[in-house]
């Protein structure tokens, strides 16, 4: 067995003793209404603890951020008090935890928002799906956000941090890519504002850097992470001449926050015929490892002998795993024993109760 995957190392202020992340994961178990995490969450991440981290399922930082049926939230007192009972669990397991800090941005719709458009940098649809308590309905176009808004969600950002420390999460990480609001902002297709936060990249980086500002105002550096990569997706989302440019400077900046980690996604959609075709397969970790310094995490399509590959070429400190976490509660094991993987149950993976979430059977159980 190769052991790159299975040595210690340091993120942040944390002693992690593997370099396996666990990847978030929407999974739509929280409480409809309060959007709370329930106590079956407590046993779904307990049961993962073995991983050297995990980061927690996308989280929204407040009403306005909310935008997906069934997750959760981090700005009220039962929301924390939920997170609590997670935390509390994964720590007796032995694990470690971060959340995720996530503004859905125009991915929203109004039927999870009490009737009202969702936010965004400029009123372009997105072209995609809202997965809403009715099922899954065509984005609306948002409703650009007024300074007041803009200053507002930096401040909800904020907020959430502080809320998940004390939830008793081991740190946060900050949601900056895919198709949500920060990277709405980014994003010169779906940024059309013509003020300080609209134009050209620096001006459309701005929010970034002022979410991460808030929450370095709170939080250490050293409990602080970022994920953001360049996607390629539908609609105004498809890669454009801009869309490296963008994240380039990003990640150069975001390099000197001393941050504890950033997560880079390798390419979830096919990059042929567009300005990112050489950032497939691991050209986007060759690309950006020399831009970052910190502890940089790899994640999409990894087995054992890629995540170590990348680990002793330097192309990646960390490997998150998010689909065979989902079926493999106790992957860790599996990836140091060579023991097969169970296969993940698609029609569970966003349904509610404990089937196909928390009864995934360990090796003791096959």
């Amino acid at each position: 067995m190769n052991t790159s995957l299975f040595t210690p190392v340091r993120l942040g202020q944390l002693e992690l003793p593997n370099r396996i992340a666990m990847a978030p994961l929407t999974r739509m178990r929280a409480h409809p209404h309060t959007h709370a995490p329930t106590v079956l969450q407590a046993d779904y991440y307990a049961q993962r603890a073995s991983a050297g981290l995990i980061v927690a399922e996308a989280t929204a930082i407040s009403p306005d951020g909310f935008g997906w049926a069934n997750t959760p939230g981090l700005w009220s007192r039962e929301q924390i008090n939920g997170w609590r009972r997670v935390t509390d669990a994964v720590h007796d397991a032995g694990g470690r935890i971060i959340a995720q800090l996530w503004h859905t941005g125009a991915i929203s719709h109004p039927e999870l928002l009490d009737g009202a458009l969702p936010l965004s940098a400029s009123n372009v649809n997105v072209q995609h799906e809202s997965v809403t308590p009715g099922g899954r309905k065509p984005t609306v176009a948002p409703r650009p956000m007024a300074l007041d808004e803009i200053f507002r969600t930096v401040d909800d950002y904020a907020r959430a941090a502080r809320n998940a420390i004390e939830a008793g999460f081991d740190g946060v990480q900050i949601l900056a890519n895919y198709l949500y609001l920060i990277a709405q902002f980014l994003n010169r297709a779906t940024n059309h504002r013509t003020d300080s936060y609209g134009g050209g990249i620096e001006n459309r980086a701005r929010f970034l850097f002022e979410v991460v500002e808030a929450v370095l105002e709170e939080l250490d550096p050293s409990l602080v992470g970022v994920k953001i990569s360049p996607m390629h997706e539908g609609g105004p989302f498809a890669a454009n001449d801009e869309t490296l440019p963008m994240t380039e400077y990003a990640i150069r900046e975001l390099d000197g926050y001393g941050l504890s980690h950033l997560l880079l996604m390798g390419n979830t959609t096919d990059f042929t015929g567009t300005p990112l075709e050489p950032l497939a397969g691991d050209g986007m970790f060759r690309h950006f490892r020399p831009l970052f310094r910190g502890t940089l995490i790899a994640n999409v399509d990894m087995d054992a002998d890629r995540a170590n590959r990348l680990i002793e070429a330097g192309l990646a400190d960390m490997v998150a795993f998010g689909r065979p976490f989902i079926a493999n509660p106790d992957l860790v094991e599996r990836l140091a024993t060579g023991a097969p993987l169970e296969a993940v149950d698609w029609t569970t993976v966003y349904a509610t109760g404990p089937h196909g979430y928390t009864d995934y059977p360990t090796l003791e159980r096959v």
